[in-house]
């Protein structure tokens, strides 16, 4: 994730007190040692009306969104202790995400981790941006004894829906790769317009393709883009077809690349309409 001294303003820097002491990764993922780009990733949700159970995600079936219809996303990116990966993804699931859907506005949770190097990311999806605000105060307690089982500092962003398009569900070991791009705020409606008729079409031939979701901050001018893939195989057999795609898109949209990272799918239970 990126330091506190590089964060934007207006991002929210949390750290809990005495993180555990860093052991040694367990595995190796792409990019290491490289500063992540700007949190990331959730999905857009449907209507009250539109709810159901299930693992949802990336890939929850829901019916196309009407036109015009805005959902937000609040994300935390966590720089967590790697030997505290398992202990925080139980604890996101048995507790978080029964606590969230209580909250009035709340759709779910979906939660990405890399175990090498400890970068986390758990987004909640809410059905307007007061919604998502009125929740700041209970969310606060929650996210906070969540800190101190991941063992590591949180940094929070709040995100536009722009797209979503899901080809099939996302099952056990699905993995995802998440691309974040910066461009002038004035440019982003038309960057997500060249996203979905061109680069999204493509990227939906990639090899073990599940999912891709598209969220923007018209603030900043930042974005991030998120595929999801059926397993890490497949991921990093597309790994070199993905990365001329992303020159070529970076090409046409006139946007700064930022970072590329790869993910655990850990956790998706998200209810989320067609957007793209």
């Amino acid at each position: 994730m990126i330091s506190v001294a590089g964060r934007a303003p207006g991002e929210n820097v949390i750290r809990p007190p005495d993180p555990q002491a860093q052991e040694p990764p367990r595995c190796r993922r792409p990019n290491e040692g490289r500063a992540p780009g700007q949190a990331i990733t959730t999905l857009a949700t449907a209507p009250r009306g539109e709810q159901g159970e299930g693992t949802g995600g990336a890939t929850g079936a829901l019916p196309r969104a009407e036109r015009g219809w805005i959902v937000f996303a609040r994300s935390t990116t966590i720089q967590a202790q790697p030997s505290a990966i398992d202990a925080g993804i139980a604890h996101m699931r048995d507790i978080v995400l029964p606590a969230l859907r209580e909250l009035p506005g709340c759709f779910g949770l979906s939660l990405l981790v890399d175990r090498d190097n400890g970068h986390c990311i758990a987004t909640s999806a809410w059905e307007s941006e007061d919604a998502m605000h009125d929740s700041a105060e209970r969310i606060g307690p929650i996210r906070d004894r969540a800190l101190e089982i991941f063992g590591g500092s949180a940094q929070i962003e709040e995100w536009e829906i722009a797209g979503l398009h899901r080809a099939h569900h996302a099952n056990e070991g699905a993995c995802v790769r998440a691309t974040w791009v910066k461009t002038d705020p004035s440019r982003l409606d038309s960057a997500v317009e060249i996203y979905k008729a061109g680069t999204l079409p493509a990227i939906e031939d990639l090899e073990g393709f599940c999912s891709a979701s598209l969220m923007i901050n018209r603030r900043s001018g930042r974005a991030v883009s998120c595929t999801s893939f059926d397993s890490a195989a497949a991921m990093a057999a597309n790994r070199e077809q993905s990365a001329s795609l992303r020159v070529d898109a970076a090409r046409r949209t006139g946007v700064a690349a930022l970072d590329v990272r790869e993910f655990e799918l850990a956790l998706a239970h998200l209810r989320v309409p067609e957007m793209a």
